[in-house]
C-alpha cells in the first residue's frame, strides 16, 4: 500500500522502518527535516509537509508528540486535510484528547477521508521489534483495509468508534504509572535491606508481582540510571490527558494524580528527557539511597 507516515521520533522513525521493510510504499515527513534521513536511506521517499506527503497515499500516519502538535499536522496549513484524497485513511498513532480525535475525525469525513485512532504500547523497544500493542478505534472497514499495515508494527485490538483507541490508551498510562511508581518503591525497599535486587527481580519477575515496568526497567531503578525509551514528560502529558478525561467522568484516579507531581517535579530539576523509570529517583532521594 501507498503510506505516509509523519513524524520520525523515538517511535514513529523504527514503526515506519517496519512497514517499508512490510513491503509497503512509504513516503516519510518530520518537522526537523534531517530525521527523515535515516528511513530515506533504508528506502523511503520523502516530503516537504505533511500536505505532500497525504498526497497520493491510501494510509496517512501520525506520530508525534501531543494534541496541538497532530491538530496542526492534520488540519493546519499545508497539512494532511489540504493533501489527503476522498477514500484515504488517516490513521494517528500518537496520544493525544480523545475529545480532539473525534473533532479531527468529523472534520476529516467531510471530504470522505475516514480516521482511526490507534495508540500504542510497547515503548520504544516494540517499536523497533515490531510487537507493539494497537489499541484501534474507529470504522471497522477502515481497520480492515488498514491491516496489512498496522499489522507490520504489532498486535491490533479493535475497541469501538473512534476515540475508544485514545480512552484506552488513558487506561494504559494510569496502569503504567501505578506499576513504575510500584517498582519503584519495591526496589527501593530491597536496596535499603542490602539485598541483591538482581536476585530479588528474578524471583519477583517470575510470580504474582510480574510486569513489564519489573522486567525492562528494574535495571534502570537498581543503577539509578535511566537512558530513554519513554520520555517521563511524555507520560505526564499522557497522564494529564487521563486525569481530565477522569475528571470529566467523575472518576478519582488518587496513584495517578500523585504520579503526575512526582513527574513534574521531576521535570522541574531538568529530569524530562529521562525515560519514565527515572521517577525511581524521587523514591530514592526521599529513602536516603545513595547514587
Amino acid at each position: 500500500m501507498k503510506v505516509a507516515f509523519i513524524g520520525m521520533g523515538t517511535m514513529g522513525a523504527p514503526m515506519a522502518l517496519n512497514i517499508l521493510k512490510a513491503g509497503h510504499d512509504v513516503t516519510v515527513h518530520n518537522r526537523t527535516r534531517e530525521r527523515e534521513v535515516p528511513v530515506a536511506e533504508a528506502g523511503a521517499k520523502r516530503a516537504a509537509s505533511p500536505k505532500e506527503a497525504a498526497a497520493g497515499s491510501e494510509i496517512i500516519i501520525t506520530c508525534v508528540s501531543d494534541t496541538p502538535d497532530v491538530e496542526a499536522i492534520i488540519l493546519g496549513e499545508a497539512g494532511v486535510y489540504e493533501g489527503a484524497e476522498k477514500g484515504s485513511i488517516v490513521i494517528d498513532m500518537s496520544t493525544i484528547s480523545p475529545t480532539a480525535t473525534r473533532r479531527m475525525a468529523e472534520k476529516l469525513g467531510e471530504k470522505g477521508v475516514q480516521m482511526l485512532d490507534a495508540p500504542v504500547s510497547g515503548g520504544s523497544e516494540g517499536a523497533q521489534k515490531g510487537t507493539l500493542s494497537i489499541m484501534v478505534g474507529g470504522d471497522e472497514d477502515a481497520l480492515k483495509r488498514a491491516e496489512p499495515v498496522l499489522q507490520a508494527m504489532g498486535s491490533i485490538t479493535y475497541l469501538g468508534p473512534v476515540g475508544a483507541g485514545q480512552m484506552t490508551k488513558a487506561i494504559n498510562q494510569i496502569v503504567v504509572a501505578g506499576t513504575y511508581w510500584s517498582v519503584a518503591e519495591g526496589i527501593a525497599l530491597g536496596l535499603k535491606a542490602g539485598l541483591d535486587m538482581e536476585k530479588v527481580v528474578q524471583a519477583v519477575g517470575g510470580g504474582a508481582a510480574t510486569s513489564w515496568a519489573m522486567l525492562n526497567r528494574s535495571g534502570n531503578m537498581i543503577n539509578n540510571q535511566y537512558p530513554l525509551g519513554f520520555k517521563v514528560q511524555l507520560h505526564r502529558k499522557d497522564l494529564n490527558i487521563a486525569l481530565n478525561v477522569a475528571r470529566e467522568l467523575g472518576v478519582t484516579l488518587p496513584v495517578a494524580a500523585y504520579v503526575e507531581q512526582v513527574e513534574t517535579g521531576l521535570i522541574t530539576r531538568g529530569h524530562g528527557d529521562e525515560d519514565i523509570s527515572v521517577i525511581a529517583r524521587s523514591v530514592r532521594e526521599a529513602s536516603g539511597i545513595d547514587d
